[in-house]
């Protein structure tokens, strides 16, 4: 079965993505077609890019740098949970991709935004370029979730619609048919 890596991108205290990532996470695991992990940003705290080396060389001098190689290598399909920052993504999502290379190659991700209006999709827009540029293949389908805070219950918890339900099952679909798929490229690249 597909490791799923869902990687909640926001570290602002009182921030919006841990309840959506875990609306997600739990959305993802009734799937059935992954093994579902979830990646808090917050938690794991990487420093700004503090390496000597260019990631594609994977000479990493630092434990943290290390691990976050060990964490993103085991995966096989991603989602980004992701806010949406001045049109843009948010600083620690960047610095986390910056950190690696080879690690990201040829692996599908998909993105669960929120916002106000845009709903994120801005930020989506921007870091479809920098996945692209790593060879991972971004979905199409997404799940974009505009005026958030609606969504939330007085526990904080997400009350999904269909639509962001329908969406997210659909996202999944495809992760799953490109993690299968994109598998096979990596083994060959790997010989």
């Amino acid at each position: 079965m597909p490791k799923l890596q869902i990687i909640i991108t926001s570290t602002r205290p009182g921030r919006v993505g841990l309840p959506v990532g875990q609306w997600f996470a739990e959305r993802a695991r009734g799937h059935g077609g992954f093994d579902v992990e979830v990646l808090d940003l917050a938690e794991i705290n990487l420093p700004f890019m503090d390496e000597p080396h260019h990631p594609r060389l994977r000479q990493y001098t630092r434990q943290h740098t290390k691990d976050w190689s060990a964490a993103i290598d085991s995966g096989d399909a991603y989602v980004f949970v992701m806010p949406e920052y001045n049109y843009g993504m948010n600083a620690p999502m960047k610095n986390a991709i910056d950190y690696l290379n080879q690690e990201w190659q040829h692996k599908p991700v998909g993105f669960v935004s929120y916002g106000g209006v845009s709903a994120g999709t801005r930020a989506v827009q921007m870091a479809k370029q920098v996945v692209s540029t790593l060879k991972m293949v971004p979905m199409f389908e997404a799940v974009s979730i505009p005026f958030v805070a609606q969504f939330l219950d007085d526990e904080r918890r997400v009350n999904a619609n269909d639509v962001m339900n329908t969406s997210a099952d659909t996202m999944l679909d495809e992760l799953l048919r490109y993690a299968d798929a994109l598998a096979q490229l990596r083994v060959q690249a790997a010989v």
